[in-house]
């Protein structure tokens, strides 16, 4: 029987729980250190504030790094990205690469489900390990994104964005089959496994909690509850994790989420990343409160 992964959690919403939670990883983060967080849409009320990240940047002497959107927005060129960075204050608080500003790099993904290779920033090259920095919330398409998510959407070049909306071809980037491009999204992170073995840890904070993604830049308000942080070295453990967290939770306001995951088949993306061996569905769930 495979051992449970250990995810780690607490009520606690500071700065200061969030480094507690990331030293009880017991992992030591090597080199140069990437931090994936979500810049938030320009007009979206939900994204987490660099204040609340700047502690736990600073702890791990991070880079945030980012990439394009495939969409039109103020994220979708490099310049407009740049100014959005700076609009919501990511640039006051540490060093930020936008990774795809100069292009592309391809990973490959030789036992991928549906897709065989990934398009990333290409900056990504520079980076020694990765702290992935989630918030959790609801989705349009993905049903919700969590730390899965942040690592094939979010480190996706522009171009790998459409890739893998698509399932491979870019040009169905609205149109492919929906479960296609949730199998793609399992793909994609088994990607960035192999690419950093085992340097990248992930935390995922549930507060916020909007059906609606921070890529929205008109997003619904949240209905349930601040629930906590949560951390692991086990992404599909962590997401999994944060979904029972949601279906445990005693908030009547819980159901719009659990909705808007249920409409959009969003647990397929755990299970095939589990089935793709990113990670493992069976976890101890650690309270440090």
């Amino acid at each position: 029987m495979a051992e449970k992964a250990k995810v780690y959690f607490t009520r606690s919403l500071n700065s200061a729980a969030m480094i507690q939670l990331y030293e009880a990883l017991g992992i030591q983060l090597p080199g140069k250190v990437a931090v994936k967080v979500h810049s938030g849409e320009v007009g979206n009320q939900n994204f987490i504030r660099p204040d609340f990240m700047k502690p736990m940047l600073d702890y791990v002497k991070g880079t945030i790094v980012e990439c394009n959107t495939a969409y039109e927005g103020k994220r979708y060129s490099s310049r407009d990205h740049w100014n959005t960075m700076k609009l919501h204050g990511w640039t006051d608080i540490a060093a930020v690469d936008i990774m795809d500003e100069e292009g592309d790099l391809e990973l490959p993904i030789p036992t991928g489900k549906q897709i065989k290779k990934n398009f990333v920033g290409g900056h990504l090259k520079n980076y020694d390990s990765m702290l992935v920095l989630s918030h959790f919330k609801g989705h349009p398409m993905g049903g919700f994104g969590g730390a899965l998510k942040n690592i094939s959407i979010g480190i996706a070049s522009s171009h790998g964005k459409a890739y893998i909306h698509g399932a491979g071809n870019e040009k169905k980037i609205w149109s492919s089959d929906h479960n296609q491009f949730l199998d793609s999204m399992a793909d994609a992170c088994l990607s960035i496994k192999d690419f950093f073995q085992g340097n990248i840890a992930y935390i995922n904070i549930m507060r916020n909690m909007s059906v609606d993604c921070d890529c929205c830049s008109v997003a619904e308000d949240p209905k349930i509850a601040d629930i906590g942080i949560l951390s692991s070295l086990d992404p599909v453990a962590l997401d999994q994790a944060c979904l029972d967290l949601v279906y445990q939770s005693d908030d009547p306001g819980k159901r719009d989420l659990i909705q808007r995951i249920e409409s959009k088949n969003g647990l397929r993306t755990v299970e095939s990343a589990a089935a793709l061996g990113v990670g493992t569905r069976e976890y101890e769930l650690i309270t440090l409160d």
